[in-house]
Parts: C-alpha cells; structure tokens; sequence
C-alpha cells in the first residue's frame, strides 16, 4: 500500500482549479477529493527513486473553502487520523474581497520536537498554530517564500548524522548536501515540521530560491563560477538543486494551463523515471541560463505579482554584468506594461520575440512562447485607463533598496572589479565582494537602474497602480524604504519591503551593522566611497521609513480594491513554553 511520505502542499489557487503537490513513497495514483465534490487525479512520476504527483483540482466553487482528502491508490492518507489541527481546506475567495499576502525568507530546518531551538521560535510554525487555534481567524490568502526555503550549505545535526552514515564528511563538499538524495532530505526534513506541514496543505504558495538553496552567494561573479567548476563536486551539487528545485518547489508555482503546455513536465511524466529528462533540462540550466526562465507571474484579481529570478539568470561577465539576461529583463517589462496601452503594445514585442526564441529552443511552438510563460490572467485589454491591476507586486529574493552604506559600497565594488582603478584593485574587489557577500542590486548598477526606471514607469501615468511594491528577504532584518525619483513623482506609493528571516539567526554583527547603514553617518561614508569608484549617481534616491527590525519574523499586506496595509509580526517564545506573533508594525501605504 502506498503512503504518504510528505505533503500534501496547496500550491495554485484561482477561482475553480487547484493544484496539490505529494511525495508517495512507491508509484501510486495520487487523488484529491473536495467535500465539494470537486476532484482530480494523477499517476505519479520517479525522479532518482522517489515519486511526485502535482494533483490538478478542477469544478472548485469561486467564492468558497472546501476541506479536502487525499488518497493514493483509493486509500485515504490525510488527514492522518490522529490529527491535531483542523482539515485542511482549499478557499477560492472572489477577488473582491480583497488578497491578503504573507511573506518572507530565509527558513533555516526546525529543530526535532522538543528540542533547544538555536535561533528562536519559527515565524511560520507560529503563524500556522495562530490559525489552527482559530480557524475563523484571518489566514493569507497566499504565502510567498523568498528564497532559502532550505540550506544546503548548513545542515541541521541530524542531517549531518545522517549524509555521515553515507559518505565520508572529510571529502569534498564535507556537511553540505551532495546530491539529489540529500536535497530530498533536507526538503523533509523541513516540511515535515507537524506545523508547517499543516499550514502549506491549507495556504497556497509561491516559492522562488536564493543563493542557500544551492550555496551561499550562488552566482557572486565570473571568478567565482570558474573556481566552483573547477572542483569536482560542483557539477552534481548545482545539477542536484535546480532538479530538486523544479520537484519541489517550482512545479507548483505553475497554474494547470501552463502545466499543460510545459513539454518537460510532460516529458518527466511520460517517462518511466524522468530522472535523465530532468538532469539533462538541468545541465542545460547551468551550461546556458538564458535557455531557461524560474520566473513567473500570478495575478490574483487586480493584484499582480512577478517573482524574479535574481540568481540563475545573471549575467557574470564583468564588461556587462546584470542581474538580469536580456531576454530575462524583456519578460519583466512585458509582464509589468501588460495591459497598460500602447506602451505594452510596443515594449512587449521585444519581450514576445525573445519569448519565441525560449519557445523555439524549449521546444514549443513559437506562438506559445507568451502563453506558457505569462500567467493564468493576463489583465485588462489594452487602452483601460483604470489599468490592469491596482498594485504590483515585484517578489525578487534581494532588495532592490539596501542601507545606503550597503549600496554605496556594492556600487564601488562593482566598478572596482570592471577594472575602473585598475587590476590591483580589480584583484582586491574580487576578494572583498566574496568575503562580504557584495552581489545585491546594488552591485549590478546597470540592472538597478534599469529596475528603478521600469519601476518609475509602471507607477506613473494613466493606468498606474495605487502601489507598486517591490518584497525581499536575504538580508535578515526587515524594513520599509520609500524611493523618489529628482523632477519625477510615480502617481503609484512605491516601497521596498524586505523581510527576513523566517527562522534563523540574526547576530549582533548583523543588528549592529544594519543599524549603522541606515544611519545619516553611513551616509556619508558611502558617497566617499562611491566617489573613490567614480561611480555615477543613481538615478532615485530613497529613504528609510520603517525598521530596521530584528528577529524571526513574517509580513502581511492587505491589499482592497486601491488601498493597501502592511504588517509586520514577530514570533516570540511566551512564558508558558508557548510562541507568539507580536505585532511591531502596522501601517496603511495607500
């Protein structure tokens, strides 16, 4: 009899389909089944000996939530029977009530049941007991994740005891994950935590990764790819986190109609064990990013969210560095003029033909290129001056916006590394953009500024939005910075907001540093540095408005009709043994 060996995750939602993502311990067919009545149905399909069903769920009822049940092979595996929390439901709310989104990043694996947590209460194992204890409470409509849903490059103890019991930890690449067998148990480990279990089966997702799910600083610059290719266990470990990634994380963030046209997703099912299907799609990834998009859009109602690849798709090469390919940075303009008149007209027929390029090369037809890469909903038709959606929502796992300081230093460092002093300082930058993680935004400039015009662009004008909103993670702390544009004002609110971590460590060097980024002091050190680099002056300016603040922690925006108010919470332990989400911040930004 098959079992349930992780799962289920609610991943897509819309109005009447869904979709469930399980991990079976043998080849079953994988069903779910809605008190509604609604269902749907799949065979599993193997990758490197363990089997996946991304169960699509269709004839759902808008405006509605439905518990549910899921069986493999006819035999009903959840809810378990001793469940403590309540059934887990798939809600179909109408867009007029309003989206409610939670996010952030950087979940380091809970400690076992009952173990000493080293980095304090777990913000979502929070929020998912906050809900179970009240099920008529308010819950998210959708729960982002943005990026370092796992480490790979800092395991738990008791995945080091276990990958010890398999190879020799003295060999390269020592208590870090080697393969795809240990991704997958770094994936259970963390999502079988009894409460985050619960909370991704009852609350869509949408997950994007960062540099920890496959090593720190993943892609800091040309110098530092080549020294990682040149050992002899890179190759697997990259091979092995972007398959694992496309398993677990990015399949679900497709809807059942790009499901339906994605030729891998078809070519891994159709195969008796797709695990060279997916290796081979893999190895491509690494050996040409540009062939291959992680990025993507959900629009829920009149909200529009893009999550942005800011790892696998950059551009490393230091005369042209970006954060962004050119065909990476098209799709992003596309998707945020889409619908927005004529300037969606013209600007998306670059981001279509580079479309039909990755169609061609992907192997779909060329006219499916938009179709399959766009989004369930693609907005309002062209011209409505109310325009196609009332706030955007720009999901890129590192701010945009960091502590001037921060910026400054990134900034000059890149133009240290291009040579702009010479090699020795071109030497220098490179040994000091590894050692301090220098490889934001900031450290792109050309890629920063070409976000801050797009996004100065979307915000202004007939048809802008009431916010255009750019969330973050990565840099545990969480803050809001508000950006200006010299002779420009956006009709849209615009704000970084960035937060991390969900659930790991904040050090005193990390409090105290951030602390003086953002201060005038820092300010001033970073506008000698930046004229040390001969580097030009930004083109938008911004300031900090809320935070820093510190701590495990998780964000909420309420987003109806054109208003828009955030939240910020902290998970804290209580006296009684208990944890808590303590509020720190809430405030209307439109």
């Amino acid at each position: 009899m098959a079992g349930l060996r992780l799962g289920p995750l609610l991943r897509y939602t819309d109005g009447s389909s869904a979709t469930v993502w399980v991990e079976s311990d043998r080849p079953c067919t994988a069903e779910v089944r809605c008190a509604d009545g609604a269902r749907g149905s799949t065979r599993t399909f193997r990758i490197a000996g363990h089997h996946y069903a991304l169960v699509p769920v269709s004839g759902l009822t808008p405006g509605t939530a439905t518990e549910y049940e899921v069986l493999l092979d006819g035999t009903r595996v959840w809810p378990p029977p001793d469940s403590r929390f309540p059934p887990s439901v798939i809600a179909t709310s109408p867009a007029d009530e309003g989206t409610r989104i939670a996010f952030g990043s950087c979940r380091w694996a809970a400690p076992p049941a009952g173990g000493h947590d080293p980095v304090g209460p777990d913000a979502l194992d929070t929020l998912s007991a906050r809900i179970a204890a009240d099920p008529e409470a308010a819950r998210p409509d959708v729960l982002l994740l943005l990026g370092d849903q796992v480490y790979a490059d800092e395991i738990s103890d008791a995945t080091r005891r276990w990958i010890s019991g398999r190879r020799d930890l003295a060999k390269p690449p020592g208590d870090q994950v080697a393969n795809y067998e240990e991704y997958a148990r770094l994936y259970y480990e963390s999502w079988l935590d009894p409460e985050v279990r619960w909370l991704l089966s009852t609350v869509p997702s949408c997950m994007i990764f960062d540099d920890h799910d496959v090593i720190d600083d993943w892609n800091t610059s040309e110098a530092w790819l080549a020294d990682m290719r040149a050992t002899d266990w890179w190759r697997e470990r990259l091979l092995s986190g972007l398959m694992s990634y496309w398993v677990y994380q990015q399949l679900g963030n497709l809807s059942p109609k790009e499901l339906a046209t994605d030729p891998l997703y078809a070519a891994v099912r159709d195969s008796p064990d797709g695990t060279d299907v997916l290796r081979t799609f893999a190895a491509r990834a690494d050996a040409d990013p540009a062939s291959v998009r992680w990025s993507y859009r959900r629009d829920f109602g009149r909200v529009r969210l893009l999550m942005v690849d800011s790892r696998a798709a950059r551009v490393l090469k230091e005369d042209r560095r970006a954060m962004l390919d050119p065909g990476e940075a098209a799709w992003l303009r596309e998707q945020v003029l889409d619908g927005r008149g004529d300037r969606a007209g013209v600007d998306a027929g670059d981001g279509e033909r580079e479309g039909a390029r990755e169609g061609e090369r992907e192997g779909r037809p060329a006219g499916d290129a938009k179709s399959a890469r766009a989004g369930d909903t693609m907005g309002a038709p062209a011209g409505d001056r109310e325009g196609p959606y009332d706030h955007l929502l720009i999901g890129t796992s590192l701010p945009w916006l960091l502590p001037h300081l921060v910026h400054d230093v990134e900034a000059w460092n890149a133009a240290m590394c291009a040579g702009e002093r010479g090699a020795r300082w071109a030497r220098l930058g490179e040994r000091i953009r590894r050692g301090a993680d220098l490889e934001h935004w900031a450290a792109f400039p050309s890629s920063f500024d070409a976000l801050a015009d797009l996004i100065a662009e979307a915000g202004t004008g007939p048809g802008a939005p009431a916010t255009v909103s750019v969330l973050s993670g990565d840099v545990h702390h969480a803050y809001v910075a508000e950006p200006s544009w010299p002779g420009r004002t956006p009709d849209a609110h615009v704000a970084q907001l960035t937060c991390s971590p969900v659930h790991n460590s904040v050090p005193l060097s990390i409090r105290l540093g951030f602390r003086f980024g953002w201060s005038a002091w820092a300010r001033a050190l970073g506008r000698r540095i930046a004229r040390h680099g001969r580097c030009a002056a930004s083109a938008v300016s911004w300031r900090r408005t809320g935070g820093p603040w510190f701590g495990n922690q998780i964000m909420t925006l309420t987003l109806r009709g054109r208003s828009a108010r955030l939240r910020l919470e902290q998970a804290r332990a209580e006296r009684d043994g208990t944890t808590a989400l303590h509020l720190i911040t809430d405030r209307e930004l439109a």
